[in-house]
């Protein structure tokens, strides 16, 4: 299959598959490291807490189908998701907000095995700006609008959340078209372009109440 239909297509899956898509990765490559070479939807399931029914459906997405009686060849279909989740290509992008938040992402060379490479970060902080981070340069926030028209359309947004929305707005009107955010505040887009929140407050709430649940 072509990169660009691969790209076409993610747009037709619903975002849960495109979310459980890189826990089966994970699992594939486990099984793989493990000497495996086919791997059932029985398995897959069972291990990623998914119905088997569910598990080849989002894996037709891919384009690869198992074998009766045997299951999915591990390499291939680990190069199937791969590649259809556009981890074998490289983006790059920009981090607003070098913060404890934005440092450790900035640390985090495990993104760049899943297609993504920071390669500058802004930021208002006279203790930081003009330093590298994780071999990352941090610039003052001013330097981006010079930066334009590099061709980097993704940006991780790692800011205080009275600053969000104001410099959500200033990547959108430079070039920015997806940005990843992480701020616990929804910030508002025009439709053309992409945001995926992150919430770890949100994560951490969940993870509490449930706690509660069981004490």
């Amino acid at each position: 299959m072509e990169e660009g239909s691969v790209k076409k297509k993610n747009f037709l899956v619903p975002e849960p598959a495109l979310r459980r898509m890189p826990c089966y990765l994970a699992y594939l490559k486990l099984e793989h490291r493990r000497g495996s070479k086919y791997v059932s939807s029985t398995l897959i399931a069972r291990d990623n807490g998914v119905d088997p029914t569910q598990v080849t459906k989002d894996l037709s997405y891919t384009g690869i189908s198992g074998k009766t009686r045997v299951g999915y060849e591990v390499e291939p279909l680990i190069e199937a998701l791969e590649g259809f989740l556009g981890f074998t290509q490289m983006d790059k992008a920009y981090l607003f907000g070098a913060g404890s938040l934005g440092t450790a992402l900035l640390h985090d060379h495990g993104l760049v095995q899943y297609g993504l490479k920071i390669v500058a970060a802004f930021d208002v902080n006279p203790s930081v700006i003009g330093k590298e981070i994780g071999e990352v340069p941090i610039y003052h926030v001013d330097e981006f609008k010079n930066k334009k028209g590099h061709g980097i359309e993704i940006g991780i947004l790692t800011v205080p959340t009275e600053n969000a929305q104001s410099v959500a707005q200033m990547m959108i009107d430079n070039g920015i078209k997806a940005i990843w955010n992480f701020t616990p505040v929804r910030i508002v887009v025009p439709e053309n372009i992409v945001i995926q929140n992150t919430s770890l407050y949100a994560h951490l709430a969940v993870m509490f109440n449930r706690l509660k649940e069981l004490r």
